[in-house]
Protein backbone atom coordinates (compact mmCIF):
# COMPACT_ATOMS: atom_id res chain seq x y z
CA UNK A 1 0.00 0.00 0.00
CA UNK A 2 1.23 3.27 -0.70
CA UNK A 3 1.33 6.36 1.35
CA UNK A 4 2.01 9.69 1.98
CA UNK A 5 4.29 10.37 3.90
CA UNK A 6 5.21 13.53 5.25
CA UNK A 7 9.02 14.45 6.86
CA UNK A 8 8.73 17.23 9.84
CA UNK A 9 12.35 18.60 9.52
CA UNK A 10 12.77 16.39 6.48
CA UNK A 11 15.61 18.96 4.75
CA UNK A 12 18.09 17.01 7.36
CA UNK A 13 20.54 13.72 6.88
CA UNK A 14 18.30 11.44 8.10
CA UNK A 15 14.98 13.02 6.83
CA UNK A 16 16.40 13.08 2.81
CA UNK A 17 17.74 9.55 3.93
CA UNK A 18 14.40 8.20 4.84
CA UNK A 19 12.77 10.24 1.97
CA UNK A 20 14.67 8.54 -0.39
CA UNK A 21 14.34 5.00 0.54
CA UNK A 22 10.33 5.51 1.32
CA UNK A 23 9.93 7.63 -2.61
CA UNK A 24 11.90 4.89 -4.00
CA UNK A 25 9.87 2.27 -2.89
CA UNK A 26 6.50 4.05 -4.19
CA UNK A 27 5.66 6.47 -1.78
CA UNK A 28 4.34 9.74 -2.00
CA UNK A 29 6.75 12.19 -0.05
CA UNK A 30 6.31 15.24 1.28
CA UNK A 31 9.75 16.95 3.08
CA UNK A 32 8.79 19.54 5.66
CA UNK A 33 10.24 22.40 6.44
CA UNK A 34 10.21 25.79 8.23
CA UNK A 35 11.55 27.31 5.29
CA UNK A 36 9.65 26.16 2.27
CA UNK A 37 13.02 27.18 0.30
CA UNK A 38 14.87 24.83 2.22
CA UNK A 39 12.35 22.00 1.56
CA UNK A 40 12.60 22.55 -2.15
CA UNK A 41 15.88 22.12 -2.51
CA UNK A 42 15.87 19.31 -0.65
CA UNK A 43 13.64 17.87 -3.24
CA UNK A 44 15.75 19.13 -5.90
CA UNK A 45 18.79 17.06 -4.45
CA UNK A 46 16.79 13.78 -4.10
CA UNK A 47 14.79 14.32 -7.47
CA UNK A 48 18.08 13.93 -9.16
CA UNK A 49 19.14 10.45 -7.29
CA UNK A 50 15.58 9.37 -7.97
CA UNK A 51 14.43 6.72 -10.86
CA UNK A 52 11.54 8.63 -13.05
CA UNK A 53 8.31 8.32 -11.23
CA UNK A 54 9.07 8.98 -7.70
CA UNK A 55 6.78 11.35 -6.42
CA UNK A 56 8.38 13.87 -3.74
CA UNK A 57 7.61 17.40 -3.19
CA UNK A 58 8.32 20.01 -0.37
CA UNK A 59 6.56 22.47 1.64
CA UNK A 60 6.16 24.15 5.23
CA UNK A 61 5.82 21.53 8.36
CA UNK A 62 2.45 22.29 8.81
CA UNK A 63 1.32 21.50 5.28
CA UNK A 64 3.19 18.78 5.41
CA UNK A 65 1.78 17.04 8.32
CA UNK A 66 -1.95 18.28 7.36
CA UNK A 67 -1.72 16.33 4.19
CA UNK A 68 -0.23 12.93 5.18
CA UNK A 69 -1.12 10.00 5.82
CA UNK A 70 1.58 8.92 8.07
CA UNK A 71 3.71 11.36 9.58
CA UNK A 72 7.70 10.97 10.65
CA UNK A 73 9.94 13.51 12.29
CA UNK A 74 13.46 13.87 12.17
CA UNK A 75 14.49 17.63 13.92
CA UNK A 76 17.15 17.81 15.96
CA UNK A 77 16.36 17.43 19.82
CA UNK A 78 16.70 21.06 20.51
CA UNK A 79 13.59 21.56 18.37
CA UNK A 80 11.92 18.57 19.19
CA UNK A 81 9.26 20.01 21.81
CA UNK A 82 8.41 23.42 19.88
CA UNK A 83 7.83 21.58 16.57
CA UNK A 84 5.36 18.84 17.94
CA UNK A 85 3.61 21.45 20.02
CA UNK A 86 2.95 23.52 17.49
CA UNK A 87 1.98 20.73 14.83
CA UNK A 88 -0.06 18.96 17.85
CA UNK A 89 -3.42 19.68 16.10
CA UNK A 90 -2.55 18.44 12.48
CA UNK A 91 -1.30 15.38 13.81
CA UNK A 92 -4.04 14.29 15.67
CA UNK A 93 -5.52 10.78 15.09
CA UNK A 94 -1.92 10.12 12.52
CA UNK A 95 0.61 7.44 13.25
CA UNK A 96 4.12 9.49 14.19
CA UNK A 97 7.08 8.05 13.37
CA UNK A 98 9.67 9.73 15.99
CA UNK A 99 13.61 9.08 14.51
CA UNK A 100 14.77 12.06 17.09
CA UNK A 101 17.38 11.17 19.57
CA UNK A 102 18.16 13.05 22.39
CA UNK A 103 21.47 13.71 21.73
CA UNK A 104 23.60 15.94 24.05
CA UNK A 105 26.01 17.96 21.18
CA UNK A 106 28.75 18.66 23.78
CA UNK A 107 28.74 14.28 24.52
CA UNK A 108 27.51 12.76 22.09
CA UNK A 109 28.71 9.42 23.18
CA UNK A 110 26.75 9.44 26.60
CA UNK A 111 23.27 8.68 26.46
CA UNK A 112 21.40 11.51 27.88
CA UNK A 113 17.41 11.20 28.33
CA UNK A 114 15.05 13.61 29.23
CA UNK A 115 12.57 13.71 32.23
CA UNK A 116 9.92 12.03 30.15
CA UNK A 117 12.34 8.99 29.62
CA UNK A 118 13.02 9.10 25.44
CA UNK A 119 12.18 11.49 22.73
CA UNK A 120 9.50 9.21 21.77
CA UNK A 121 7.57 9.51 25.31
CA UNK A 122 8.20 13.19 25.05
CA UNK A 123 6.36 13.10 21.84
CA UNK A 124 3.41 10.78 23.79
CA UNK A 125 3.04 13.35 26.63
CA UNK A 126 2.58 16.23 24.00
CA UNK A 127 1.07 15.14 21.86
CA UNK A 128 -1.63 12.65 24.37
CA UNK A 129 -3.75 9.16 23.15
CA UNK A 130 -5.12 10.87 19.81
CA UNK A 131 -1.38 10.53 18.01
CA UNK A 132 0.02 6.91 17.84
CA UNK A 133 3.99 7.94 18.13
CA UNK A 134 5.93 5.06 16.96
CA UNK A 135 9.90 5.07 17.52
CA UNK A 136 12.03 3.61 14.91
CA UNK A 137 15.10 4.35 12.65
CA UNK A 138 17.45 5.60 15.57
CA UNK A 139 20.60 3.78 14.98
CA UNK A 140 21.47 3.54 11.17
CA UNK A 141 23.30 6.04 9.71
CA UNK A 142 22.16 8.58 7.10
CA UNK A 143 24.92 7.32 4.83
CA UNK A 144 23.46 3.87 4.76
CA UNK A 145 20.04 5.38 3.92
CA UNK A 146 21.27 7.11 0.85
CA UNK A 147 23.01 4.10 -0.51
CA UNK A 148 21.71 1.89 -2.80
CA UNK A 149 23.21 -0.99 -1.61
CA UNK A 150 21.93 -3.85 1.51
CA UNK A 151 21.91 -2.26 4.85
CA UNK A 152 24.00 -4.23 7.37
CA UNK A 153 21.66 -2.95 10.07
CA UNK A 154 18.40 -3.77 11.81
CA UNK A 155 15.65 -1.67 12.63
CA UNK A 156 13.47 -2.11 16.50
CA UNK A 157 10.38 -0.26 16.59
CA UNK A 158 8.35 0.38 19.62
CA UNK A 159 5.46 2.33 20.87
CA UNK A 160 1.88 2.98 19.06
CA UNK A 161 -0.05 -0.02 19.34
CA UNK A 162 0.51 -3.33 17.53
CA UNK A 163 -1.32 -2.00 14.53
CA UNK A 164 0.66 1.16 14.04
CA UNK A 165 3.95 -0.92 14.75
CA UNK A 166 3.00 -3.24 12.33
CA UNK A 167 1.86 -0.49 10.06
CA UNK A 168 5.92 1.22 10.75
CA UNK A 169 7.35 -2.30 10.37
CA UNK A 170 6.08 -2.19 6.95
CA UNK A 171 7.21 1.23 6.22
CA UNK A 172 10.99 -0.19 7.42
CA UNK A 173 11.05 -3.53 4.92
CA UNK A 174 9.77 -0.74 2.07
CA UNK A 175 12.83 1.38 2.80
CA UNK A 176 15.52 -2.05 2.13
CA UNK A 177 15.31 -2.92 6.01
CA UNK A 178 14.93 -5.48 8.50
CA UNK A 179 12.78 -4.32 11.53
CA UNK A 180 11.77 -5.52 14.61
CA UNK A 181 8.70 -5.00 16.93
CA UNK A 182 10.32 -4.01 20.22
CA UNK A 183 7.14 -3.64 22.28
CA UNK A 184 5.60 -0.76 24.22
CA UNK A 185 7.09 3.15 23.93
CA UNK A 186 8.44 3.05 27.40
CA UNK A 187 11.31 0.68 25.76
CA UNK A 188 12.76 3.57 23.42
CA UNK A 189 14.89 4.64 26.24
CA UNK A 190 17.13 1.59 25.47
CA UNK A 191 16.67 1.92 21.79
CA UNK A 192 17.37 5.47 21.44
CA UNK A 193 20.27 5.48 23.65
CA UNK A 194 21.79 2.71 21.63
CA UNK A 195 22.60 5.42 19.40
CA UNK A 196 24.91 7.29 21.64
CA UNK A 197 26.87 3.99 21.93
CA UNK A 198 27.60 2.95 18.36
CA UNK A 199 28.58 6.39 17.81
CA UNK A 200 30.64 6.25 20.56
CA UNK A 201 32.18 2.43 18.22
CA UNK A 202 31.71 4.49 15.01
CA UNK A 203 34.89 7.01 16.95
CA UNK A 204 37.00 4.62 18.62
CA UNK A 205 37.41 1.97 15.94
CA UNK A 206 37.28 4.78 13.25
CA UNK A 207 34.02 3.61 11.12
CA UNK A 208 31.11 5.27 9.60
CA UNK A 209 28.14 3.55 10.31
CA UNK A 210 28.21 0.77 13.63
CA UNK A 211 25.00 -1.03 13.67
CA UNK A 212 23.10 -3.38 15.50
CA UNK A 213 21.53 -6.98 14.41
CA UNK A 214 19.15 -9.52 16.47
CA UNK A 215 20.77 -13.00 16.18
CA UNK A 216 19.03 -16.12 16.95
CA UNK A 217 15.37 -15.74 15.40
CA UNK A 218 13.98 -17.43 12.21
CA UNK A 219 12.36 -14.67 9.56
Amino acid sequence: MAYTIGIIGGTGREGKGLAYRWAKAGHHIIIGSRSEEKAQAAVAELAAKLPEGATIEGCLNQEAVERADIAAITVPFAAHDETLSALKPALEGKVLIDVVVPLNPAKVTRVSMPPEGSAAQQAQKILGEGVQVVAAFHNISYESLLKDEEVACDILVCGGNKDARRQVLGLVHDAGLLGWDAGPIENAMVVEGLTSILIGINIQYKVPSAGIKITGVRR
